[in-house]
């Protein structure tokens, strides 16, 4: 794999954790017990929340450029990193407790991400 597949996989990467903590941030500042209507209007005036939409946003333009290029079959796992990135995210900016089998599960997963991007 090249050196710029290798960039565009960071930051696609990059950019899930990033759109991942931003909802969950914005998430837990919603106000509960709202209709459809009033927690689409704050979920729209979140800008936690709308920093993770615009940051997916441009995720997608960063994947579609990765599938230009990928077969999908070895993109999309390679892609599961995001599993340990959101992990160690969560546990390190959020602070949430991670237990063992969480951590044994990203670990697996990015074992199994080595294995095929090594088949590519």
């Amino acid at each position: 794999m090249s050196l710029f597949l290798v960039f565009w996989f960071a930051l696609s990467v990059m950019c899930d954790v990033c759109g991942q903590l931003c909802f969950k941030i914005g998430a837990d500042r919603l106000p509960s017990g709202r209709s459809p209507v009033g927690i689409s209007r704050a979920v729209l005036s979140s800008p936690w929340l709308v920093t993770g939409l615009c940051v997916y946003a441009i995720e997608t333009i960063v994947w579609t450029r990765i599938l230009s290029d990928v077969p999908l079959s070895i993109a999309y796992p390679i892609a599961s990193l995001n599993f340990l990135g959101v992990t160690l995210a969560s546990a390190t900016i959020l602070g949430e407790r991670v237990g063992r089998p969480q951590w044994m599960g990203a670990w697996l997963v990015t074992f199994g991400v080595a294995i095929v991007a090594g088949s590519a």
